[in-house]
């Protein structure tokens, strides 16, 4: 397993990449990129997953399958997102249509091409997103479940907002508060 992080990298294009090999010299088996304005809790769901030691349940023969589609997406459909196939795209986002996760069937049977089988979204749109995640068709399909669960309900959109910070300016002045003077107290200084 390797992990790669790009500090000086353009925001909207890829600042992590996490590539897995069977030996030190093998070919690579999968590999997955986000890019530098991806989310914490995104990034986090990804460490995490390769700290336990998960990367490795690659599947033998085709890539993907309909099993694979099935347990990527099925977060998504708990979460009520739109599901539509067009052409070779088989497309989910969320209600306010800011969020998505695209799987390009084609791209995921051209297992040696640099075609993107999937890619997860947060922005405007899906060709304008604000961060996006890339995967290779070998992927884990544990992975991209895990990073679905993590779109479907702890991100979406994220844009920082702005601190306004009030300053109250009070006009009236009031004199200062002095301590209450009792009778007793008021008859023994007069002594």
């Amino acid at each position: 397993m390797r992990i790669e992080r790009v500090h000086e990298a353009d925001p909207r294009k890829a600042a992590w990449t996490a590539a897995a090999y069977e030996t030190p010299v093998s070919d690579r088996m999968w590999h997955l990129t986000a890019t530098g304005t991806t989310p914490a809790p995104v990034l986090q769901t990804l460490l995490h997953h390769l700290a336990a030691g998960e990367a490795w349940d690659t599947s033998v023969g085709s890539p993907v399958t309909e099993k694979t589609v099935t347990a990527t997406a099925q977060p998504l459909t708990d979460a009520s997102w739109e599901h539509t196939v067009d052409g070779r795209w088989i497309r989910w986002t969320n209600p306010s249509r800011d969020a998505g996760i695209r799987f390009d069937a084609f791209a995921a049977h051209q297992p040696n091409s640099n075609l993107t089988t999937w890619n997860l979204w947060s922005g405007p749109s899906t060709d304008h997103p604000t961060w996006t995640v890339t995967a290779s068709p070998y992927t884990p399909s544990s992975l991209l479940a895990d990073l679905s669960e993590t779109l479907a309900h702890d991100t979406g959109t994220r844009h920082a907002q702005p601190t306004i910070r009030t300053r109250k300016t009070s006009l009236a002045v009031s004199p200062p508060a002095t301590a209450p003077v009792t009778a007793g107290a008021a008859a023994s200084r007069s002594r």
